[in-house]
């Protein structure tokens, strides 16, 4: 990575960690939908598979237009949280359990690219990107309204539905 002079240099970097972290989340979410038992999380996860894939050209778009290729480290934060979400996956647990926690660690990728497409958005409004700022806008608008899914689907049935595993074997 060239070193972060402006907060020209560190928007760029932003972009391209996004960038980085919503292809990870393109080879993860498949993964996370196979090992859902419920239909409704699983429902989810393919619908936010999609949106992931217009988040990823969304930021395509962007560095595009400011003249930047799309290659940058990759995220090492998303790296983590999709490590955290194999290790889910892999888990020994009711199918009710393993869900729930699913569902959390896809809110923790959740919580991640919200403070990120927030971060980004900001920098787009102080640099004058006006189309940029648009597009980050919608994008973390959408990453919130993935959240309150979650929440929504965790509160009336997943959640509900590990409590209700004894444990007894």
């Amino acid at each position: 990575m060239p070193p972060l002079k402006t907060l020209e240099d560190l928007f760029v970097h932003e972009l391209k960690d996004l960038y980085s972290a919503e292809q990870q989340l393109i080879k993860a979410l498949p993964k996370m939908a196979k090992a859902a038992s419920s239909e409704h999380l699983r429902a989810g996860f393919e619908e936010h598979l999609e949106q992931t894939k217009g988040h990823a050209e969304r930021l395509e778009k962007i560095l595009d237009d400011l003249g930047q290729s799309h290659r940058g480290t990759k995220c090492k934060a998303m790296e983590g949280l999709v490590e955290e979400g194999k290790q889910m996956i892999d888990e020994d647990a009711p199918p009710e359990v393993k869900d729930a926690g699913l569902i959390a660690a896809a809110q923790r990728v959740e919580h991640y690219e919200i403070a990120g497409y927030g971060t980004a958005c900001t920098f787009a409004q102080i640099l004058g990107h006006t189309e940029a700022e648009k597009m980050l806008h919608d994008t973390l608008q959408e990453e919130r309204e993935t959240d309150e899914k979650l929440s929504d689907l965790a509160l009336s049935e997943i959640n509900v539905a590990a409590q209700s595993v004894d444990g007894q074997e």
